[in-house]
C-alpha cells in the first residue's frame, strides 16, 4: 500500500535541550490533530524540521533525535542557524509572509534570502527522495516550501502531490510584485492539487497563473500543457468537540470562576492573537478607544482583555509593533483607567489551553479583526466554546473565517467607527439573536471540523488522481517510440507532415527568432535526403515567409492552413478557388481591435486575416477574442468565412480551408505506406482528424487530442527526428 508523506516546515513534535538533555513534547496543533486521525493511511509519516539547530547538536543527539522522532512517525531534516535565519526569517517571513498578507511595504526583497529559500527547498526535496516512492501519495504544507512540488515532481512524476497554503493567496497585482513569481508558481503547479482556504484565494492564483504564465483555467483546472492542476477551497477546521467540552474541564471551570470574582457583573471582550501587524491589534485597540470616547456610560462596565502571543521576536517589524501596542495599552489605561477600572488587561505571553478556553467562554464579545488573515481559528474557537450560544463575535471581512460564519457582526478592520458601532450592536444584542446566530455557526463548524478538512482534501486528491489515470496522455516513449521506429524503418514510401510554429521551433515574440536555426534545417535536409521520404511542413504561416525559410530544400511545403501548397520544384498553387473581396469589410473590424487591445496586431495573409494576441495581457485578451468572436459570429453568416483559434491568434478566412483538407490531398496523391504528422494546437487537429488508423499522430503538450500520442515540446520533436534521420 502507498505511504502518505506530509511535509512541512516544522514537524509536530516540540524538541527542546534543558541542561544538555533533550526533552520530546508533542503538539496540540489541529493540523497535528487532524492527521493523526487518517485511518484511511496507516503507512503514514510527517517529515520537516525539527525546531532545534545543527549547532545546537551533536552526531551522537542527531541519532537520538532521529530515533525518538521515529517512534512518533516523524523524520527529522535538519538545518543549520544560517538556513534558519535567511529562509525561515529572511524569505518565508520578511518577503512571503508580508507580501500576502497585503503589507508590500515591509517586504523585503533580499536575494540572498531567496537563494537560501531555493536551496531549502531542494534540502528537503533530497531527503524526501531518500524516503519516497513512485506512486506515494506527498501532502506539502504552506509557504515556506511552494517550490517543492514541482522538484519532487521531476524525480517522482507518478505520485499524487498535494499542496496546501494556509495563508492568504494575494491579488494577481500584489503578488507581480514578487522578482521570483514565475518560479513561485511554477513549483507550485508541481502539486497535482493545491488547496486555499476560500473562494478568493483560489481566484487570485488561478489569476497569477494566468496573467504572469499564461495557463487558462477552466472552472478548477489549470492545463499547463504538461499537466492538468487541479486548485480547490478547503476552509479549514478546528477540533470542535476539544472546544465544546472543555467548560467541562476542572480546571478551566477554576479559571472561570476566578474571572468571574475579579470581573464580577462586568462586560467582557477578549481578543487573543500572535503579536504580529496581519492582525490589526493597534486598529482594535484604537476602536475601542474610539467607543469609549463615543459611549462613555459603558466606561467601568466593559473591559477588554488582550492577549499578544509573542511571535517572530527576531523580526524588526515584529519588535517596532511590540512597542507600538505598548504604547496604545498605556494610553487607553492613562486616559480612562482608574483605580477601581482597568480599561484594558494586556498579557504579552502564551497561554495554557485552559485558560484559552476560559476567556472564551467568560467573554461576551470576541474581537477578531484582522487587517488580513488566511482563516484565523480563534473565531471558530470561540463559537465552538459558547455551549449556550450566548457572546457575540466580531469578525474582519478580511478573514478568511468571514466567508463561512456569516452571521457574525462583519467589520471593516480599517474602520475605527464601524468597529466602535460594532461593539456597541455587540453588547445591546438580544440574547434570542446571539443564540440563533451561534447555533448556526456551531452546525456548520461542527461539520466541517479539521478531521473532515484533511479527509476532504485528500479525498479530493485521490479523485485527481483517478482523473488522471482515467485522461493519461500516452506519451510517445519506449514501446511506443520504438514501434514508431520499426514501421519506418521498413516502409518504403512515408510522408512527414510536420506544422511549424510550436512544432519545430518554439513560439517567440520576435519574428527573427522564430527563423529556422541551423540544427533545425540540417534535421530536415537529412530527412529529405532519405530514399522514400516526403517531407510536408504544413504551417499558417504566410507562402513569402516559407519560400523565403525552405525553397532550397527538397520539401513540400503549405502555407495559411492550406490555402497554398507548393510542391517539390513546381510554384504556388491554391487548393480551391477562393474570394478575399470580404477583406474589406472585415479588415476595419480587426482595426479596432487593435486599437483597443495594446499589443496585438493584424497579420494581413492573400486569403485570411489574423489577429495576434500573443503578448496582451492575458485578462484582457480572453474578454477581447470573446468580444471579437461574437461580432465575427453574426457578420460572417453570409460571407461564407469562419474563423478559426490556434495559439493566441484568431484567424479568420474562406470555409472549408484548413489542413485536414490539404492533408487528405496530398495522401491520395502520393499514398504513403508510412505517415507521420506533428502540430501543437487546435489548427492541427483537422490534420490528425482525417488519418487512418495505421498512422501515426503526435500533438504537442497535453491537452486532449485526436492524436494518438503526445510529446512535451519541440525539443523531444527534434530528438525523434533525428533518430529517424539516423536510419
Amino acid at each position: 500500500m502507498n505511504k502518505l508523506i506530509i511535509i512541512s516546515n516544522r514537524l509536530p513534535i516540540n524538541i527542546t535541550k534543558v541542561e544538555g538533555k533533550l526533552h520530546f513534547e508533542k503538539s496540540v496543533g489541529g493540523l497535528a490533530t487532524a492527521l493523526s486521525s487518517l485511518r484511511a493511511f496507516p503507512k503514514k509519516v510527517w517529515m520537516g524540521w525539527p525546531g532545534i539547530v545543527d549547532e545546537e547538536l551533536n552526531e551522537i543527539e542527531k541519532t537520538e533525535i532521529i530515533t525518538e522522532l521515529k517512534k512518533f512517525g516523524c523524520i527529522p531534516i535538519f538545518l543549520n542557524q544560517e538556513k534558519i535565519d535567511k529562509y525561515y526569517y529572511g524569505f518565508s517571513n520578511k518577503t512571503i509572509w508580508p507580501l500576502f498578507h497585503y503589507f508590500p511595504l515591509y517586504t523585503d526583497y533580499n536575494q540572498e534570502y531567496w537563494e537560501s529559500y531555493k536551496e531549502v527547498n531542494k534540502r528537503f526535496c533530497n531527503e524526501i527522495l531518500k524516503f519516497a516512492k513512485q506512486g506515494d501519495d506527498i501532502w506539502i504544507h504552506d509557504y515556506h516550501l511552494m517550490l517543492l512540488p514541482n522538484l519532487l515532481r521531476e524525480y517522482l512524476p507518478d505520485s499524487s502531490i498535494g499542496f496546501f497554503l494556509h495563508i492568504p493567496f494575494p491579488s494577481s497585482e500584489l503578488f507581480r510584485q514578487l522578482p521570483y513569481r514565475k518560479e513561485i508558481l511554477e513549483g507550485m503547479l508541481g502539486a497535482d492539487l493545491i488547496g486555499f482556504h476560500t473562494y478568493d484565494y483560489a481566484g487570485h492564483f488561478n489569476e497569477s497563473v494566468r496573467r504572469i504564465l499564461g495557463y487558462e483555467h477552466v472552472f478548477s483546472q489549470i492545463n499547463t500543457n504538461e499537466r492538468v492542476v487541479y486548485s480547490d477551497i478547503f476552509p479549514i477546521g478546528i477540533n470542535y468537540n476539544k472546544y465544546s467540552r472543555a467548560k467541562k474541564n476542572k480546571r478551566t471551570k477554576r479559571i472561570v470562576g476566578i474571572f468571574r470574582k475579579k470581573f464580577k457583573d462586568r462586560k467582557i471582550i477578549v481578543s487573543i492573537d500572535r503579536l504580529d501587524y496581519s492582525k490589526g491589534i493597534p486598529n482594535r485597540i484604537e476602536a475601542y478607544e474610539y467607543f469609549l470616547e463615543l459611549y462613555p456610560e459603558y466606561r467601568e462596565k466593559v473591559s477588554l482583555i488582550m492577549c499578544a502571543v509573542p511571535s517572530r521576536t527576531q523580526v524588526d517589524t515584529y519588535t517596532q509593533l511590540k512597542y507600538k501596542v505598548d504604547e496604545l495599552v498605556g494610553r487607553v489605561n492613562g486616559k480612562f483607567g482608574n483605580i477601581h477600572w482597568t480599561p484594558i488587561y494586556y498579557l504579552y505571553r502564551s497561554l495554557p489551553f485552559e485558560e484559552i478556553s476560559g476567556l472564551y467562554n467568560l467573554a461576551d464579545i470576541a474581537m477578531v479583526t484582522p487587517i488580513r488573515d488566511g482563516m484565523n481559528l480563534v473565531a471558530k474557537e470561540f463559537i465552538a466554546a459558547k455551549t449556550d450560544a450566548k457572546g457575540v463575535l466580531i469578525l474582519s471581512e478580511s478573514a478568511g473565517a468571514s466567508q463561512e460564519l456569516g452571521e457574525a457582526v462583519i467589520v471593516n478592520s480599517h474602520d475605527k467607527r464601524e468597529m466602535a458601532e460594532a461593539i456597541k450592536k455587540a453588547l445591546e444584542m438580544p440574547i434570542e439573536k446571539q443564540i440563533s446566530s451561534n447555533r448556526l455557526m456551531q452546525e456548520r463548524l461542527k461539520r466541517y471540523d479539521i478531521s473532515r478538512w484533511a479527509s476532504d482534501f485528500l479525498d479530493r486528491l485521490n479523485f485527481v488522481k483517478e482523473q488522471r489515470e482515467i485522461f493519461k496522455t500516452t506519451y510517445l516513449a519506449g514501446k511506443f517510440e520504438e514501434s514508431l521506429i520499426e514501421d519506418y524503418i521498413k516502409s518504403k514510401q512515408r510522408m512527414l507532415l510536420l506544422d511549424y510554429d510550436g512544432t519545430l521551433v518554439g513560439f517567440y515574440d520576435k519574428p527573427e527568432l522564430a527563423m529556422p536555426d541551423n540544427e533545425l534545417l540540417n534535421i530536415i535536409e537529412k530527412l529529405s535526403a532519405q530514399k522514400g521520404n516526403s517531407i510536408v511542413i504544413i504551417s499558417g504561416r504566410d507562402r513569402n515567409t516559407m519560400d523565403s525559410w525552405f525553397s532550397k530544400l527538397n520539401l513540400t511545403l503549405v502555407a495559411e492552413h492550406g490555402v497554398w501548397i507548393k510542391d517539390i520544384g513546381k510554384d504556388w498553387k491554391t487548393l480551391h478557388h477562393l474570394k478575399r473581396e470580404w477583406k474589406k469589410e472585415i479588415t476595419p473590424i480587426l482595426e479596432l481591435f487593435v486599437d483597443r487591445t495594446p499589443l496585438s496586431f493584424l497579420e494581413e495573409k492573400d486569403y485570411s486575416l489574423v489577429w495576434h494576441y500573443r503578448n496582451v495581457n492575458t485578462n484582457l485578451a480572453s474578454n477581447r477574442v470573446n468580444e471579437l468572436k461574437n461580432i465575427l459570429a453574426n457578420f460572417t453568416v453570409n460571407l461564407n468565412i469562419g474563423f478559426l483559434e490556434g495559439n493566441k491568434v484568431l484567424e479568420i478566412k474562406n470555409l472549408g480551408i484548413n489542413k485536414g483538407a490539404a492533408t487528405t490531398r496530398m495522401i491520395r496523391k502520393q499514398k504513403p505506406d508510412f505517415i507521420l504528422s506533428v502540430g501543437d494546437d487546435l489548427t492541427d487537429e483537422d490534420m490528425f482528424a482525417v488519418l487512418d488508423a495505421n498512422a501515426y499522430s503526435i500533438r504537442i503538450g497535453n491537452e486532449k487530442s485526436k492524436a494518438k500520442f503526445h510529446l512535451k515540446s519541440y525539443k523531444d520533436v527534434r530528438v525523434l527526428l533525428k533518430k529517424l534521420g539516423d536510419y
